[in-house]
């Protein structure tokens, strides 16, 4: 994930990323900050297959986030900042900002 603080440092611009070997043909990013809807935050692929999608957050605070993708199967980040285990018995990624 890569982080782009305002110049007040109040949000963060924080761009998170799939890469290609995750074979998908669809891919959102789902959590805290839309509320866990699933079309909020479609990702576009890029020319070398991988998915990203850039979300502005309030700074302070952790996110809880995961990838919908193929609009069948969660998937985590592979750079989460952390891990935190969620109440259907798997875990969620974390961003902290």
């Amino acid at each position: 994930m890569k982080k782009t603080f305002s110049k007040n440092g109040d949000t963060c611009r924080v761009t998170f990323e799939l890469p290609a070997n995750v074979e998908a043909t669809s891919v959102a990013v789902v959590g805290e900050f839309n509320d866990w809807e699933k079309e909020a935050h479609p990702m576009k692929q890029r020319k070398d297959g991988r998915f990203s999608r850039t979300v502005a957050l309030k700074a302070g605070a952790d996110y809880r986030f995961r990838f919908w993708v193929n609009g069948s199967r969660w998937e985590n980040a592979w750079d989460a900042d952390k891990y935190l285990p969620n109440e259907f018995g798997t875990e969620d990624s974390i961003v902290s900002i």
